[in-house]
């Protein structure tokens, strides 16, 4: 970690500056960057407007702080954890801040978008060596009117003091500040020295979200703005055959209905399995008018016929092909160490479990919507988008537009959990306006999101483990998996590096069922199933279930693998902290335990799951969690963070199911597809490595590991093994209470 030691720019001007027409400063900064090497560190602003900028510091000559938030909030919290970084390192009273959400500036950004859980890593020394900057050309120009050495002076919430004890506000020097060089060479505080960074606090938007104001991009109006509805074939495989929109335009409201997605074709480019073609490629009809009321009682007023254009599949048919997958050779291997074949073929025993899971929708507060004006000066874009440069990138390709045109404002998102990185809504929203050359906003329902949206895929693992004289000498595992496989770097993850011969191989299902990222990509199941294996060799193994799992992580320790991609010591270092904060092993009468412990998103997480059985069934009441995740930015939007990932990870494990008839989702709202209840949630006890490692992330880590936790413990309870999600409907009532 950076701390007290000098930071040097391996390029020249991080920062941007100048002397606003008014007499304040504005800085700007590439988030990742530094500024681009044409780009000269004093700016004429009297030439420039706001949107010129996306995230950038603004001074008053008063002294007030504005911080332009640069990342999408999707609820993670980096619209107040990132410009923390900044008024940390500015050395100002976070009271005296003011947070505003930046626009998309590809010219002076590198990765605008909420994904992964690595907007806080990545932003971690790049926004505190803006903060520190731009304090430094304030003492600069303190030091320059004093006529003293600028080493002389020191800053402290936005006062500059000399040593003869005079003092000067930011705002009485922010001006000729403005003017100064961009010093090259700034120095970070210590972490002991903090005093905004590792202290909770408050959402900025808090009071907003409270109160109702507009934030979100259902909340977005225009003067002259319009409102669209869309009627989307009703199964996956199905295309718009006819319609008769007479009854629709008879409803009073409705001013249109236009049909849309001729012109998607002409622009992808990325094959017809792309996420683009899947959603923008067919003819779509579109209902206009002038509320959204209206707009959806027009749709429901079309008469459609629709006609087959590819099999409509089924759950019964993708459980089916997954099994062909698992039962067949034709695999591409992701990871393959030693010699697994010959450890299987030399054990006293080879131990081999199946694990399921099903496609899931990823059920945002908010449905989708975007805003979209079509002009010939320019394409206007507001709304909810976790990637904005991706969707200005995708709609200058629709409209054959220069991607200067195109302008994208982002608003709050009422979640998102990788459903928003697909931009299928902002096209839809811009080839509307574009066709009726008015402004409007595109307004999906919850049966829209729910049943014509993307899904987490149905997948299935077989993991098999050799045993020779009481030891581990082969681990293999494989996925069958509906479109995608994992990521590149999963297969680095725990137990890689812990066992000799190792390999995973995947292999898919091509489906017409559109699939994709769901909060924590691939670990989501993936940790459930490794752990729930694991539970269950430590148990055939006859050994302790910690003891097993730090054994292997002091192998992985003594033979160091550069290829691992966790940290073998800070595994065992959450292992052991939840084994001691969770009373493992001592818990009360009726409680029963079980542990995961996992890594991904680079934070390492360990959970414990008590259980207890109410009328027969299996009720989470506490989960008690074990975090390193570095420095702790925002401990109370940590918080938030991990409870809601366990939380999450527990309702969908246990009791959400979804699955397709003919290729008609069989759920397409609450009543029928069911999320975690607040009776069904659990107290969560957290506690945190402390750490002054750089931090990492917290969005999507303490989801995977639950599912297992949670497993292991009904096991403890019933007797029965749970191998296949969602526990509730995969479970025999009768014969787990018995057991």
């Amino acid at each position: 970690m950076a701390t007290s030691k000098q930071m040097t720019f391996s390029r020249r001007s991080f920062l941007k500056s100048s002397a606003l027409a008014s007499g304040g400063m504005i800085i700007g900064f590439n988030l990742f960057n530094a500024c681009k090497s044409d780009v000269k560190p004093s700016i004429d602003l009297s030439k420039l407007n706001y949107n010129d900028f996306n995230a950038f510091i603004k001074i008053s000559p008063e002294g007030k702080v504005t911080i332009f938030a640069p990342n999408p909030e999707i609820g993670q919290g980096v619209k107040t954890s990132m410009p923390m970084l900044i008024a940390e390192e500015l050395d100002v009273a976070w009271k005296d801040v003011y947070v505003v959400q930046g626009d998309l500036d590809t010219k002076n950004f590198t990765r605008q978008l909420a994904g992964g859980s690595q907007s806080i890593r990545l932003g971690w020394e790049p926004l505190r060596q803006t903060g520190a900057t731009a304090k430094q050309m304030l003492v600069n120009a303190a030091a320059a009117r004093w006529g003293v050495d600028a080493s002389e002076c020191n800053a402290k919430l936005g006062v500059i003091t000399n040593a003869n004890g005079e003092t000067l506000g930011y705002g009485d020097v922010v001006s000729e500040a403005a003017l100064l060089e961009v010093p090259e060479n700034v120095t970070l505080k210590d972490s002991k020295d903090f005093t905004i960074i590792g202290q909770g606090k408050g959402n900025v938007d808090i009071d907003k979200i409270i109160t109702g104001k507009p934030l979100f991009g259902l909340d977005y109006k225009e003067e002259g703005m319009l409102y669209a509805t869309i009627l989307r074939p009703p199964a996956f495989g199905q295309i718009l055959d006819s319609f008769d929109a007479a009854a629709a335009k008879a409803i009073p409201g409705v001013i249109d209905v236009i049909t849309i997605g001729e012109k998607a074709k002409a622009y992808i480019e990325d094959g017809p399995n792309s996420w683009t073609a899947r959603f923008n490629d067919h003819e779509k009809v579109v209902v206009i008018a002038n509320n959204t009321w209206n707009a959806i009682k027009g749709k429901k007023a079309i008469k459609a016929t629709w006609k087959e254009e590819s099999p409509l599949e089924d759950t019964a048919l993708h459980d089916k092909k997954l099994n062909a997958i698992l039962d067949g050779n034709t695999f591409s291997t992701m990871r393959s160490d030693g010699n697994v074949k010959k450890a299987f073929a030399n054990a006293d025993t080879v131990f081999e479990r199946t694990y399921e899971s099903p496609f899931l929708p990823h059920s945002c507060m908010e449905p989708m919507n975007f805003f979209a004006s079509v002009t010939p000066d320019k394409v206007h874009l507001v709304g909810p988008t976790q990637t904005p440069a991706e969707a200005a990138k995708i709609v200058s390709k629709l409209l054959d537009r220069d991607i200067d045109d195109v302008h994208v404002e982002m608003t709050r998102m009422g979640g998102g959990f990788g459903r928003r990185l697909y931009n299928d809504f902002v096209c839809e929203a811009v080839e509307i306006s574009n066709t009726i050359k008015k402004p409007v906003k595109m307004v999906s329902t919850r049966e829209d999101d729910i049943a014509t949206g993307i899904y987490r895929p149905a997948k299935k693992y077989r993991i098999a483990a050799s045993l020779k004289e009481g030891e581990i000498t082969g681990y293999h595992l494989k996925e069958s998996n509906i479109d995608s496989n994992m990521y590149g770097l999963i297969p680095h993850f725990f137990p890689a590096g812990a066992i000799e011969n190792y390999q995973v191989d995947t292999a898919n299902y091509r489906s017409n069922i559109s699939t994709g990222a769901w909060r924590a990509p691939y670990t989501n199941f993936l940790a459930s199933a490794e752990q729930s294996f694991f539970d269950e060799l430590a148990e055939e193994m006859g050994v302790d279930r910690i003891q097993l799992h730090m054994d292997l992580l002091d192998k992985a320790k003594n033979n160091p693998d550069p290829k691992i991609d966790y940290s073998p010591e800070r595994l065992q270092g959450v292992l052991k902290l939840v084994v001691d904060k969770s009373n493992w092993g001592k818990a009360e009468e009726g409680v029963y335990q079980g542990l995961s412990v996992y890594y991904c998103h680079n934070t390492h997480v360990a959970e414990v799951a008590d259980i207890v059985m109410e009328n027969g069934l299996p009720l989470v009441k506490k989960v008690t969690c074990a975090v390193d995740c570095g420095v702790v930015v925002n401990p109370l939007g940590a918080l938030n963070q991990i409870k809601g990932g366990i939380i999450d990870g527990i309702g969908h494990a246990m009791y959400s199911d979804f699955g397709f008839n003919n290729g008609i989702p069989q759920s397409n709202n609450f009543n029928t597809y069911q999320l975690i209840r607040m009776g069904q949630t659990p107290k969560v006890d957290v506690h945190f490595i402390e750490s002054d490692m750089a931090p990492t992330g917290l969005g999507e880590p303490t989801l995977p590991p639950v599912g297992a936790a949670v497993a292991n413990a009904i096991y403890k309870a019933t007797g029965k093994r749970l191998r296949k999600q969602p526990y509730m409907s995969n479970m025999n009532v009768e014969e787990t209470v018995l057991g």
